[in-house]
This record gives C-alpha cells, sequence and structure tokens, in this order.
C-alpha cells in the first residue's frame, strides 16, 4: 500500500513539474509576441472572419498578441487610434478620410479590408414582399448621422428614386438604442446588423425584409486601419496582421456555415449555434467578406460618393495617401 502511495506521490509530482515547464514556455511564448490593441466598432458575426483568424491562433502565428475591444461607433474608433489607446481601428473606412480632411497630418491609412458590402439588414414589422420603393413615406431609424449605415441607406434612396424628404430618415437614434427604440414602436423599419435582427424575428417583433449591403453595392465597407506613422515605424507588424486577416477570410470561404459556427461560438455566448449558423449563412448569402484584403481604388471612389450624396465630403480624399496594399493580395 505504501509502495502504491509513493508511486503515485512521485507520478503527481511529475505532472506537477510538467505542467509548469509547459506553463513558463507558454507564457515566454506570449512574452515574445507584441502586443497591440484593436478597437472593433461593433461586436458583430458580421466580422466572422476576424474571429476566425483570432480563435485558430493566426495572430500569434504572425508574432501578435491581439487584444480586441469593442468601441462602439466608427468616430469612438477613429479617436482611440488617434490618441494611442489602440494601434489598430476597425471600422469604416471613411473615418479615414474625415480625419485627412480635417488636416491632420498623422492621419489614419487604410491597410486591409474586411467587408466589402453594408452589414445591415431592413427590419420591417410585417413580412409582405419587400421593394425598396416601400420606404417612400415610411418612418426609418437609420443609424447615425455621418456613419456609412444612414449613408449607405441615404445613397440607396435616392439612387431608386426616392429623396430623404419624402420619408422620415431618423438620425437621432443611437447605434446601440435602435433596436429597443423599434421594440418599443418607433419607426416602420430599423437597420440593424445580426444577430440583432434574427433575435427581432424570433422574439416577434419584426422581419428581415432585405439586405443593405445588396442594394447598396460594394465598398470598402469596414477596413483596418492605423496612424501614419505607427504604419512606417512598425511594418512587420502590420504585414503580419493583414497576413493574419487574409488566412481568416481563406478560412471563411473554405468552410462550411457550420464549421465556422462552432469556433466562433465563444465570441457570441449569448447567440445559439444553430443562430449563429443561421446569420453566417445570412452574411456568406449577401456577398458581405472580400476574398482579399486588397482595398481597390474603385471601392474606395465610391465611398467618397457615398459620403458626396450625404453632404458629408468636404473634398475629395486621396486613395494612394489613405489605402496601402502594400502587404494585399489582389
Amino acid at each position: 500500500m505504501k509502495k502504491v502511495v509513493f508511486y503515485l506521490i512521485a507520478f503527481l509530482i511529475i505532472v506537477l513539474i510538467a505542467i509548469g515547464i509547459f506553463y513558463k514556455k507558454d507564457n515566454s511564448n506570449n512574452e515574445n509576441l507584441t502586443k497591440i490593441t484593436v478597437a472593433e466598432v461593433a461586436h458583430s458575426i458580421f466580422y466572422t472572419p476576424m474571429y476566425v483568424a483570432d480563435a485558430l491562433g493566426y495572430f500569434e502565428d504572425e508574432g501578435i498578441d491581439a487584444d480586441i475591444i469593442l468601441t462602439s461607433g466608427a468616430d469612438a474608433v477613429a479617436a482611440s487610434v488617434m490618441s494611442g489607446d489602440a494601434q489598430i481601428g476597425f471600422c469604416g473606412s471613411e473615418q479615414s478620410i474625415y480625419i485627412y480632411n480635417g488636416g491632420e497630418k498623422d492621419y489614419l491609412v487604410n491597410f486591409a479590408g474586411l467587408t466589402k458590402r453594408d452589414g445591415s439588414f431592413i427590419i420591417g414589422r410585417t413580412d409582405e414582399e419587400f421593394n425598396v420603393k416601400d420606404l417612400k413615406g415610411a418612418h426609418i431609424i437609420a443609424g447615425r448621422e455621418g456613419g456609412m449605415p444612414a449613408m449607405t441607406l441615404a445613397y440607396t434612396l435616392n439612387e431608386n428614386g426616392i429623396e430623404l424628404d419624402e420619408l422620415k430618415f431618423d438620425t437621432s437614434i443611437a447605434f446601440a438604442s435602435m433596436s429597443g427604440a423599434f421594440i418599443g414602436g418607433t419607426g416602420d423599419y430599423v437597420a440593424l446588423f445580426e444577430p440583432t435582427g434574427l433575435q427581432l424575428e424570433k422574439q416577434g417583433y419584426g422581419y428581415v425584409v432585405a439586405s443593405l449591403g445588396e442594394l447598396g453595392g460594394e465598398v470598402p465597407y469596414t477596413t483596418f486601419m492605423t496612424r501614419k506613422s505607427y504604419l512606417n515605424d512598425n511594418k512587420d507588424i502590420i504585414e503580419g496582421f493583414a497576413h493574419a486577416i487574409q488566412k481568416g477570410l481563406d478560412y471563411t470561404f473554405s468552410h462550411t456555415d457550420e464549421e465556422l459556427a462552432e469556433i466562433i461560438t465563444d465570441y457570441f455566448p449569448d447567440t445559439s449555434k444553430n443562430d449563429l449558423t443561421e446569420t453566417i449563412k445570412r452574411y456568406r448569402d449577401a456577398d458581405s467578406w472580400y476574398s482579399t484584403t486588397y482595398i481597390t481604388k474603385e471601392g474606395f471612389d465610391r465611398v467618397q460618393d457615398i459620403m458626396e450624396n450625404s453632404d458629408k465630403l468636404e473634398k475629395e480624399a486621396p486613395y494612394d495617401k489613405l489605402v496601402n496594399n502594400e502587404y494585399n493580395k489582389k
């Protein structure tokens, strides 16, 4: 019996030592990684390829310890990067244009694209067949004034012959409060990201009637950006980050919705795997993601067309200064 106890204790000691060695090694590896903060504009399944890259360790493979933090609102993301609180911002590329046109010398440079369409869906109160013309005369909760969701919606309406004074185009409600306002009875329609739209459907508060991304066309809708000085001083980090995102995109396009839902489930603990799968499918069906991180001039120019349509473009911003595709495959 004593021998059994002795061997058991010896075995446990060996296990503890092995765990200690592994833990020290793991810590050592983490210490060798470059820590950066990534400010994301919203936490949405729309950004599945980024979470895939994070979950599968693609950032670590590139020597990066990326801390992705929610910083609600594109203006808040830009401010976080400009102040140095975050090294990389993830939001609409329009923010880089606002800052450049504001005269900032150390402006924001877009170095990788992720989504190529608006990620919001139009939610109505009935499930009747929808046409953009139905928005004429309606009250629609559109999002923050000057933000890409509201500007894309305005652009889509105008492209379909509807002027904003022909409906109630509501930009008075904060992004985080839009679904609550709609549930409370405000508006005939609301533009929401997933999984919020799906949740409203399941709760019986509305119906997803259209993808604003499909209606609005292709643009560099959400991109990764950093200050010009940071990019110049940390090219290896930016290159590694862009490569990790490309791996996330590659994986997303080569695996099923169910497989992706399994990978990102920890990022959305309050969303069931079935709902994750359904939402990922919606974004895939809407052709939401770039196949590569390359940002085209055509797409960047279209962002400026959308801004100009909403009287938010002070002057045309130069593509060759605000976009750096050095680390992107075309």
